[in-house]
């Protein structure tokens, strides 16, 4: 017996159209397998992000532990990462602590976060990329007690000036002090608590870094 022409005409057709399929059923598959490896991705990212941000608060815990042990804040210390004013008397060389902040300002002053860093993260690269005086110093707060966060600060006293200035423009330091506000405790419950009416204010900047290169700054502005 033969079986007519147009019937195997018809069963190549059919091979065809399951290849197609085939194919067709494939790539979908695999768009399905890099969407949920890219998903996967940056939730570990977010994650490795929320962690370095909640291990800044053990950076902030020791940089107010060294302000409280010691006896005079007038003048710098930059081998503890302390500066005694804001260091923004001059608005046209303002503090870029993250080397984001203010690009392309070639005056901007740049701090040191990778000391030890000779590759592209550290701060020579970041002012030959953005312009900017890499001089400010920053302080190891250590690691975290599971190894996967480095840490390090700078503190600031918010004066305009360092006590030594002040005395040799025969000037009174502008400090950032409470307004209005008396005592000395907080009560638990309290709606506005209330702070010492003397005392200048520190603000401590924290850089964490942790796994997968993710990098998160911290601000805390606390009073001495």
């Amino acid at each position: 017996m033969h079986m007519p022409r147009h019937s195997r005409r018809e069963r190549g057709v059919a091979l065809i159209f399951a290849l197609l399929t085939l194919v067709v059923l494939g790539l979908a598959t695999l768009a399905l397998v890099r969407s949920v490896d890219t998903g996967s991705l940056l939730l570990g990212n977010v994650s490795f992000k929320q962690d370095a941000t909640v291990s800044g608060d053990q950076a902030v815990r020791a940089a107010f532990v060294w302000l409280k042990g010691q006896s005079s804040l007038g003048a710098d210390q930059a081998t503890a990462g302390y500066y005694a004013s804001t260091l923004e008397l001059d608005k046209t060389k303002p503090v870029d602590v993250t080397g984001q902040m203010y690009p392309g300002i070639a005056t901007r002053q740049l701090i040191d976060w990778y000391p030890d860093d000779s590759k592209l993260k550290n701060c020579a690269y970041a002012s030959a990329s953005g312009g900017g005086n890499c001089s400010l110093a920053s302080k190891d707060a250590g690691q975290t007690q599971n190894g996967n966060n480095t840490m390090r600060y700078t503190i600031f006293r918010l004066c305009s000036m360092t006590d030594a200035q002040a005395t040799a423009a025969s000037t009174t330091n502008n400090c950032a002090t409470p307004a209005g506000l008396t005592g000395s405790n907080h009560e638990a419950g309290e709606r506005i608590p209330q702070l010492a009416a003397t005392g200048a204010f520190y603000r401590i900047v924290v850089q964490v870094r942790g796994s997968r290169n993710s990098v998160s700054f911290i601000e805390t502005i606390v009073q001495l």
